[in-house]
């Protein structure tokens, strides 16, 4: 039996295969975020910068934890060859979290109808994990002893999930008031979800302990875990044969500047409720295992986790309707102009989801201050975001010229910090073509 299977042994009860955080960070909040200020809130449909916005293809990911962080200063360890056991710090502790997702926006359309109501229409595919309570001292057991060592672990909460879906999004803004005091918009999109797959588990208390001497794993506690259909096989893909709906609302303000040659703005913000809905699968397979038992590591030698489970532990196997809640949560902006060209925006996102909310994607809470210089063709930011589970800053850089957009949230923080536990990046391609030429 290999050391790593012990490593990930635990692991892989939560999650069966392989498998958020901020999106776009620093170009979804300005006066020419466009389609993308939508994708946060999407009473923003109401653009006067913009007669029309086409994104052609847009894509972010982001990826986290805080058991093991990379020095991306130290640029000699890449250039030699990178050392996962040598190059790597941890930070292992009995609740260890690990995170990320990817979104793409594909083909998207956002156009005023009319001076008090704007429409968008968007493409999008997403995927989401989220694992919490993950001892990570089970990796450091397995990779620094040696395979005649004994040794224990005890996991409380243990809890995985992982989705994939695509979304097709109706957004309409609407102005409710228009004064020179104040401008006051109102929006909802409406989304049709297509299914991608996804797995979760759980497990309230685990505990695995070794004895090199015979070869024996004692384990106890119980795990119930499922996947939809399709991932027995690692098949992931979209399916018309798994849907669901979901929704946006938002509301929006500006108060109007008497200063045109500063903004067209004093102060622009607004509140809103993102990532309403859930999506179903039929025949989704469920289990449900007692784990208090001894066996044999070579076990594990021939065999896939199923066929361990199977063979070695009392439980149960059925097919019913799975349903994946998306990552529910609360966004808040606000933005303010100091100079001509220079803004400063301070935004945030609340999770909506609770901890143990199974299985439902959960977002990153985060609060970002970003700085910007903005003009029609150009703009360059320099976020600075605290993220949930991250002991410091991430400090990032980005820009918009014309049709291209190019940025992290993270990338400046990853050069200077001797330890980076986060990374994203990001990059847009889109034709604007702006309402004042």
């Amino acid at each position: 039996m290999k050391k790593i299977t012990f490593a990930f042994f635990i692991f892989l009860l939560c999650l069966k295969t392989s498998l958020q955080a901020q999106n776009f960070v620093g170009g979804n909040i300005g006066q020419y975020s466009g389609i993308f200020g939508v994708l946060e809130n999407p009473a923003l449909a109401k653009d006067d910068s913009y007669k029309l916005d086409v994104n052609l293809f847009a894509v972010s990911g982001f990826l986290g934890n805080d058991y093991v962080a990379i020095d991306f200063s130290d640029w000699n360890s890449f250039r030699d060859g990178f050392n996962f056991d040598t190059d790597l710090s941890r930070s292992p502790n009995p609740r260890n979290k690990f995170f990320g997702n990817g979104d793409v926006l594909g083909p998207s359309v956002l156009f005023q109808l009319n001076s008090t109501s704007g429409l968008a229409i968007s493409t999008r595919f997403r995927t989401f994990f989220n694992i919490y309570n993950l001892d990570g001292e089970i990796y450091d057991l397995a990779s620094s002893v040696d395979i005649n060592s004994d040794f224990g672990v005890t996991l409380e909460q243990l809890s995985g999930t992982g989705h994939g879906w695509g979304e097709v999004g109706l957004s309409y803004a609407r102005t409710l008031i228009n004064s020179n005091q104040l401008e006051l918009n109102a929006g909802v999109t409406l989304k049709y979800l297509i299914g991608g797959g996804g797995v979760f588990g759980y497990s309230q208390r685990l505990q695995a302990n070794y004895a090199s001497s015979n070869k024996a794993l004692t384990t106890s506690g119980s795990l119930d875990y499922a996947y939809t259909e399709g991932f027995e096989n690692d098949s992931f893909s979209l399916s018309s044969g798994s849907s669901g709906l979901g929704a946006d609302l938002g509301i929006s303000f500006k108060i109007p500047s008497s200063d045109q040659s500063l903004s067209s703005y004093k102060l622009k913000g607004g509140i809103s409720i993102t990532d309403l809905g859930k999506v179903s699968y039929d025949n989704s397979t469920f289990f449900d295992y007692d784990l208090n038992a001894t066996i044999n590591s070579d076990e594990f030698r021939n065999k896939t986790l199923d066929e361990v489970l199977a063979d070695n532990y009392p439980g149960s196997e059925s097919r019913r309707n799975l349903d994946f809640q998306l990552p529910t949560a609360f966004r808040a902006f606000v933005d303010l102009p100091v100079t001509s060209g220079l803004f400063v925006s301070l935004q945030t996102a609340v999770s909506l989801r609770e901890f143990g909310e199974n299985p439902s994607s959960s977002l990153i809470n985060f609060i970002t201050l970003n700085p910007r210089f903005e003009k029609k063709w150009f703009s360059i930011y320099s976020p600075l975001s605290f993220r949930q589970h991250q002991s410091g800053p991430a400090w990032g850089l980005g820009f918009r010229a014309g049709p291209v957009m190019l940025g992290s949230g993270s990338i400046l923080s990853n050069l200077l910090a001797s330890n980076s536990y986060s990374t994203d990046l990001y990059v847009g391609l889109r034709i604007p073509i702006y309402s004042k030429q």
